[in-house]
């Protein structure tokens, strides 16, 4: 199987690339068999200013993870190879043989192309002899081994960071807030903190407080003494007490009422909570994680959220990423969904056809379609559309589009820019932030996220991924419970030197140390 082509004669064989080192991968979106979406090829020789042919024969696409993989083998790609080589300034060519595969981008015939930093780290989508659909963009050595995926289906970067905050968090008894646009898997999260967590097989409850009537809240959390309220004929325990010892998850946190967030802060303070109606304290034991794709900040501002709610809400933090900045996982996600639908019905072996030559199932026009769709319901949405195509197609050989499907598809367009924030600094790229102006902006300004992430001209949101990448950067919420209370002692609670010494965020070191039980001076 034909790997790699070199440009000197007689070099040796490539060592992996480190977990960090940054690589331009090959990602299987759409196969004829479908089963194969997620297998990746990491063109590991680009990185050392090697060519990488690919072909129908080679080289091997593996899962992360795994050792053995197999090539493309579909016999409608030529054996002629595709070749890609490194270009200037972190660019890469590609070349089409004579007679070679037929090469589709952006619905224009590619016989040679350079691609841009900008658009590797953005995604090209490439069809090939309109039945493979593969994404070249960058990733990571870390890619190669996901470890547990605590059962989430993908392996861009921003899921994998995503399950590591999961790991870091999981055996510690603190409240988590995930923020996340809706449908991007918020619950699924809470459930995977709780299945690793000392209190897996004990009640894992998850309540939308933006489907409870606002009166009612207060009862439905808390628990109501009779006659507390008109209607109220009996006791009612509430999901508090119903979680006790497990993990009570609150979805649209943002939506409590005022009475409930002053309640609500009360339990995470004091550990109690009193029942509508009440007078005496109920001690209570039950993890707490709630989420929100609110700007809760915003809330605060305008009165209608409490700023020491959220503090405390966000003892620490995870942030999923939408589904449009996880292209390389759409394909199989959308696979995942489509199994499920199809054993549902009977029909799983259409995944796997039996005749290499036969139409796919899924046909790379469509393919093409969902993957240059802006997904705003997110993965919810992705599930939703996988199952009005499965069912839309029973009996036929091939996935077929309605046209009120294609009318929906075709509104939203492809995933929108975002718009420049108004700052005076001019908006960068993340990408473009060096490790080292990263580390120097935060000791510039204390740690203080909103002026570093000012000063480096990126969104906020984007200095969090950035810190978690940096090898040499902690946020409070990773560091041991030890390792505070050492420099609690070494600093005599002064919480100025405390984030000096540590590096971290004031902010979230204070909230680290209210949680710890220790005092802080300067807060």
């Amino acid at each position: 199987m034909v790997a790699e082509v070199s440009t000197a004669v007689g070099h040796e064989p490539l060592a992996a690339p480190s977990a960090d080192q940054v690589v331009p991968v090959l990602t299987v979106l759409s196969h004829p068999t479908a089963t194969r979406a997620g297998e990746r090829l990491l063109l590991e020789g680009i990185a050392a200013g090697r060519e990488v042919a690919l072909s129908r024969n080679g080289p091997n696409f593996t899962r992360p993870g795994e050792t053995f993989g197999q090539p493309l083998a579909d016999p409608f790609v030529s054996r002629n190879p595709l070749v890609f080589s490194p270009g200037e300034g972190g660019r890469l060519r590609l070349r089409v043989g004579e007679g070679g595969t037929r090469v589709v981008m952006d619905g224009q015939l590619v016989t040679s192309r350079e691609f841009t930093p900008e658009e590797l780290t953005a995604g090209v989508l490439l069809e090939l002899s309109g039945r493979v659909v593969l994404l070249l963009h960058q990733d990571s050595g870390g890619a190669r081994a996901p470890g547990d995926t605590l059962g989430m289906v993908g392996t861009s970067p921003g899921i994998r960071r995503v399950r590591e905050h999961i790991q870091r968090i999981a055996d510690l008894h603190v409240p988590v807030l995930v923020r996340g646009e809706t449908g991007t898997g918020k619950e699924l999260v809470a459930q995977a903190i709780h299945q690793h967590s000392p209190r897996k097989g004990r009640p894992f409850l998850s309540v939308n407080l933006g489907s409870i009537p606002k009166e009612l809240a207060a009862a439905e959390l808390f628990g109501a003494k009779k006659g507390a309220y008109s209607g109220a004929t009996q006791d009612r325990e509430g999901f508090f007490r119903a979680a006790q010892g497990g993990t009570l998850f609150l979805d649209e946190v943002g939506e409590a009422p005022p009475e409930v967030q002053v309640m609500l802060l009360r339990v995470l303070e004091t550990g109690e909570l009193y029942p509508v109606g009440g007078q005496t304290p109920i001690k209570t034991d039950v993890r707490l994680i709630a989420a929100t794709d609110a700007n809760l900040e915003e809330h605060i501002r305008e009165g209608r959220f409490k700023a020491p709610l959220l503090h405390r809400l966000a003892g620490y933090e995870i942030r999923l990423p939408p589904l449009r900045e996880r292209r390389e996982d759409i394909g199989m996600l959308f696979q995942h969904f489509a199994r499920e639908e199809l054993e549902s019905i009977g029909e799983a072996h259409r995944l796997t056809p039996r005749d290499p030559y036969a139409e796919p199932w899924l046909p790379a026009p469509l393919a093409v379609r969902l993957l240059r769709y802006a997904w705003p319901g997110n993965i919810r949405q992705l599930r939703n559309i996988t199952r009005q195509l499965v069912i839309g197609s029973r009996g036929q050989p091939v996935l077929q589009m309605d046209s009120r499907l294609a009318e929906e598809l075709e509104a939203a367009g492809p995933a929108p820019k975002p718009a420049p924030a108004p700052t005076a600094v001019a908006r960068r790229k993340s990408t473009e932030v060096s490790g080292d102006e990263l580390l120097s902006a935060l000791r510039q300004h204390a740690w203080d996220l909103k002026l570093a992430a000012d000063t480096l001209g990126i969104p906020r949101s984007s200095i969090y991924d950035l810190i978690d990448k940096h090898p040499n950067i902690r946020r409070a919420g990773t560091l041991s419970t030890e390792e505070i209370t050492a420099c609690h002692q070494a600093c005599g609670g002064d919480l100025e030197a405390m984030a000096q010494r540590l590096e971290v965020s004031k902010k979230a070191l204070n909230r680290r140390l209210k949680e710890l039980g220790l005092s802080a001076r300067n807060a």
